[in-house]
């Protein structure tokens, strides 16, 4: 249950520690952030799972049209949805057990984000995990 936002220690300990992230929206076009960020997720190690309910397939890995599709547990859900949407995917993550909500810029519910904060979920939120990543690892995890 802690704001990620102020918290870079616990920020850094999570990206070193989790190994599998849900990205929520991720695109199938490469021009796309969600698909730019999932691709450097995947470079420097991270197990990746596309969920987009309008896309069947990226690349030749299938995507999941819920979170609670996903067949083993995520540790980090990277959401790239509209803010508005933010609630559904928080009752997801309190539903599925996650222990992550990272949401990328411009993604922002703060009655979302303490809800997920009670739930005892670690929150980032309207930031970059790309970003973030390299400014506080900047270089790949070893596994």
């Amino acid at each position: 249950m802690v704001n990620l936002n102020r918290n870079d220690r616990l920020k850094r300990d999570i990206l070193k520690n989790s190994q599998i992230i849900a990205v929520v929206d991720h695109s199938e076009r490469p021009e796309r952030t969600s698909y730019q960020i999932a691709q450097f997720l995947r470079e420097v190690g991270y197990k990746v799972y596309p969920v987009n309910p309008k896309v069947k397939q990226i690349g030749s890995q299938p995507t999941y049209a819920t979170l609670q599709n996903i067949p083993e547990p995520v540790d980090i859900i990277n959401v790239f949805w509209h803010s508005e949407s933010l609630a559904e995917i928080v009752e997801a993550a309190i539903a599925i057990k996650t222990q992550t909500i990272w949401t990328q810029l411009g993604v922002r519910d703060w009655q979302s984000a303490n809800k997920a904060l009670d739930a005892g979920l670690n929150l980032a939120m309207d930031i970059c995990i790309k970003v973030e990543y390299l400014r506080l690892i900047g270089q790949p995890i070893e596994n």
